[in-house]
């Protein structure tokens, strides 16, 4: 049966497997995701799965300026020994996130942080413009529920597609360093300050900015 790209990036966000082993197992399972992720974890590449229930105590808090102090990011990211808190893959990783929070500015950690007030008046605004763009009210709540989905990407960190490879999530980001890592890794975290914000001002391309001064 044929394999969606989609459900290759479900299964690899959901377990940290490499894309063409996801895109095996997928077909192995005639496209069923749950029997997909087991057979993922019986042939030992769902590595990030199984230190789900680890504890991770250790780590650092890492700060990130941008534009000569007009942004400033603070996230802690949590390991299990201090130990691979110090090396400089996990250090390079925790720096990547502060980045990708200065550039994308979420506003969430991940989607269940949400309020269900913050999301009802989203899916308000969102009801409204479909309705506004004449589409059937019997369709209408169908669009809403695909444009929340939308809705996280952009706001929750986790779901944000990586500033320096837009082909990964940061959660396959995340998964692909406990992989390599071979340690429970978690964003716990974080806060994003801007100056003048909540301010009328000149609005910045922050995405670039952020990406010319690391020179990638």
């Amino acid at each position: 049966m044929a394999i969606h790209a989609a459900d290759v990036k479900t299964l690899r966000e959901r377990t940290g497997a490499g894309m063409l082993d996801c895109k095996k197992s997928l077909e192995e399972a005639n496209g069923d995701l749950t029997r997909a992720a087991e057979l993922l974890r019986e042939k030992g590449l769902a590595a990030a799965a199984k230190k789900g229930d680890r504890i991770a105590t250790e780590g650092i808090v890492e700060s990130y300026i941008h534009g000569g102090g007009r942004i400033g990011v603070l996230v802690e990211v949590n390991c299990e020994t201090d130990f691979v808190g110090k090396t400089d893959q996990f250090r390079s990783f925790v720096k990547d996130i502060a980045m990708q929070i200065a550039a994308a500015n979420p506003k969430f950690l991940s989607r269940e942080e949400v309020s269900q007030a913050d999301l009802d008046k989203e899916k308000e605004i969102l009801r409204n413009q479909a309705l506004n763009e004449g589409k059937p009210e019997k369709i209408v709540d169908k669009m809403v529920e695909g444009r929340i989905n939308k809705y996280y990407e952009e706001n929750c960190l986790m779901e944000q597609a990586f500033v320096k490879d837009p082909d990964k999530t940061i959660t396959t980001l995340l998964n692909e360093k406990i992989s390599a890592i071979g340690e429970k890794i978690s964003i716990r975290r974080f806060a994003r300050f801007e100056l003048g914000e909540g301010m009328e001002k000149k609005v910045d391309n922050f995405v670039e900015e952020v990406m010319a001064q690391a020179k990638l």
